[in-house]
C-alpha cells in the first residue's frame, strides 16, 4: 500500500486496523490569525522574489497539460467508451465511441486500419475474434455488427433489444451478447445460425465465456448469476437467494482453468463461485452504502457506462494467488485467495472505473475518474508507476501482453497509447 498520503490504512493480521494519521497542530483561529498579523513586517526583501513559494499560472498549466503517454488517438467526436487490442498480434486497437462510431487503428502510429459505422447509437462494446480476423461492435440501442478486418467489410448485423455487453468465444468464430430482456444471444459468424438463453425478465448485466469454451456464467439485475452450457442450453448452476447478491451484477471474472468465478455487485459485495460445484463463498468486503445511491441516480450515458463498473473484480492464479477488488469510492482491496482475506487497502484519488492484472505478475492496474492510469504492486500494496494525459475520466483501458504498452478510453474523446517504464522489466 502507498504510504505517502496524509491518511493510510493497513491491515495487519485478519482483524487489526492500524490508521495512522499526520497529526498537526491545531489552526489558529480568525481572532489569532488578526492579531498576528499586526506584527508581521510587509517590508519586501530585496533578496526574496515575490513568487517564490508559490506556483505560478504557467507552472499550473504546465502540471494541468502533464501528458505522459507516447501517442494520441483522436479521431473520435465524442467519449471513448471502450477499447480493446486484438489479440493475435496486440499491434491493432479497437475503440467505440459516443460519436456512434467505431474505429480499428495501428497501435504503434494510429493509422486508422478501419472506419465501423452504420451504428444508431453510442457504442460502447468493441471486441477483436480470438484469432483477430474480425471485429464486433455493437451500441447501446442493440445493433451489433461484424466486419472482416482484412477486407475492411462488414459481413453481418444483427438487431436485439438494448445491448449490455458482448464478447467472442476463446477459440471458435462465435459471438455472445446479453440484452436489457434477460435474454443472452448466440451466434455463429458469418452464418448468422443463433440459439438464445432465456431467463427472467430483467437484464443481463454481465457475462463471461468460460475458458474451456464450453460454459458461460451470466450475471442479472436481480442479482442472480447462471452457469450456461453452450451445447445443451441449460443452466448447469444457479445462484440466487441468499447465496446470490442482493443487488444488480456489474462484473465477473473467472481464473485460468475456469474453475472459480468471482462476482461483483452493487450491493457492495464480491462472490467466489465453483464453477463445477456452484457452491459460493463470500469475500469478507466492506459493504460500501453508497453504491446503490450511485445507481439510482445514473442518469446521463457516461454515468450510466460507469455503472457497470461500480464494483471491479479481477483474478490471477499464478505462484502468488490475489484477488483484486474495486469500488467507486477509490478503494483498491487486495486479497488472499487461499484464506480470503485482505492484505492491502490501496486508496486512490477519485473513483476507480476499471482494473486488470499483468498477465502471470503481481501487478494489478487502475484507471480513475481524475483521468490518471496507476500501476500497483499486490505484494506490498505499493504504487508501482502514475501516468496522466487525460483532461476527463478514463472509461476503459487494455493492456498488451507483455505488460509494455497501455491502451485508455476516455471521456475527453481520446485514446492514448502509454509505454510503460519499470525497473524489473
Amino acid at each position: 500500500m502507498d504510504n505517502t498520503g496524509e491518511n493510510a490504512i493497513e491491515l495487519h493480521g485478519d482483524e487489526e486496523i492500524i490508521e495512522v494519521i499526520d497529526l498537526n497542530e491545531t489552526e489558529p483561529g480568525p481572532d489569532d490569525l488578526a492579531d498576528d498579523l499586526e506584527d508581521v513586517d510587509f517590508e519586501e526583501d530585496p533578496g526574496v522574489a515575490d513568487d517564490e513559494g508559490w506556483e505560478t499560472e504557467d507552472e499550473m498549466e504546465a502540471e494541468a497539460e502533464q501528458d505522459d503517454s507516447e501517442f494520441t488517438f483522436s479521431k473520435h467526436t465524442g467519449s471513448v467508451f471502450c477499447v480493446s487490442l486484438d489479440p493475435a498480434t496486440n499491434s491493432m486497437a479497437v475503440t467505440g465511441g459516443e460519436d456512434d462510431k467505431a474505429y480499428v487503428w495501428r497501435v504503434s502510429d494510429g493509422e486508422v486500419l478501419m472506419e465501423c459505422t452504420g451504428h444508431k447509437d453510442s457504442v460502447t462494446c468493441a471486441v477483436f475474434s480470438h484469432d483477430s480476423s474480425m471485429v464486433a461492435t455493437g451500441d447501446m440501442s442493440g445493433m451489433i455488427k461484424v466486419w472482416k478486418v482484412e477486407s475492411k467489410e462488414e459481413i453481418w448485423s444483427f438487431e436485439v433489444g438494448d445491448l449490455e455487453w458482448l464478447e467472442w468465444h476463446p477459440c471458435a468464430p462465435v459471438l455472445l451478447a446479453g440484452t436489457d430482456d434477460g435474454n443472452m444471444w448466440m451466434w455463429k459468424i458469418p452464418s448468422g445460425d443463433c440459439k438464445t438463453f432465456q431467463s427472467s425478465a430483467c437484464q443481463a448485466t454481465s457475462g463471461k465465456v468460460l475458458p474451456d469454451g464450453k460454459r458461460a456464467v451470466v450475471g442479472y439485475e436481480d442479482g442472480t448469476v447462471r452457469v450456461w452450457d453452450l451445447k445443451q442450453g441449460n443452466a448447469i448452476h444457479i445462484v440466487k437467494g441468499q447465496d446470490g447478491h442482493q443487488g444488480a451484477l456489474t462484473c465477473l471474472s473467472c481464473n485460468k482453468d475456469g474453475s472459480l468465478v468471482l462476482t461483483g455487485s452493487v450491493d457492495g459485495c464480491a462472490k467466489l463461485i465453483n464453477t463445477a460445484t456452484g457452491k459460493v463463498g463470500d469475500l469478507k468486503t466492506e459493504k460500501n452504502p453508497t453504491l446503490s445511491n450511485l445507481w439510482d441516480s445514473a442518469t446521463c450515458d457516461t454515468v450510466s457506462q460507469l455503472c457497470c463498473s461500480f464494483l471491479n473484480v479481477s483474478l490471477v492464479l499464478s505462484s502468488l494467488p490475489l484477488i483484486a477488488v474495486a469500488y467507486l469510492d477509490g478503494t483498491l482491496a487486495i486479497y488472499d485467495l487461499s484464506t480470503q482475506v485482505l492484505r492491502h487497502r490501496c486508496q486512490h484519488e477519485a473513483g476507480i472505473v476499471h482494473l486488470q492484472w499483468e498477465e502471470s505478475s503481481s501487478v494489478v492496474s487502475t484507471c480513475c475518474l481524475d483521468g490518471a492510469l496507476r500501476l500497483w504492486d499486490a505484494r506490498s500494496g505499493n504504487i508501482v508507476s502514475e501516468y496522466r494525459g487525460h483532461t476527463a475520466e478514463i472509461l476503459d483501458f487494455t493492456i498488451n501482453r507483455e505488460a509494455s504498452l497501455v491502451v485508455t478510453a476516455s471521456g475527453d474523446n481520446q485514446a492514448k497509447v502509454f509505454c510503460l517504464q519499470r525497473p524489473d522489466r
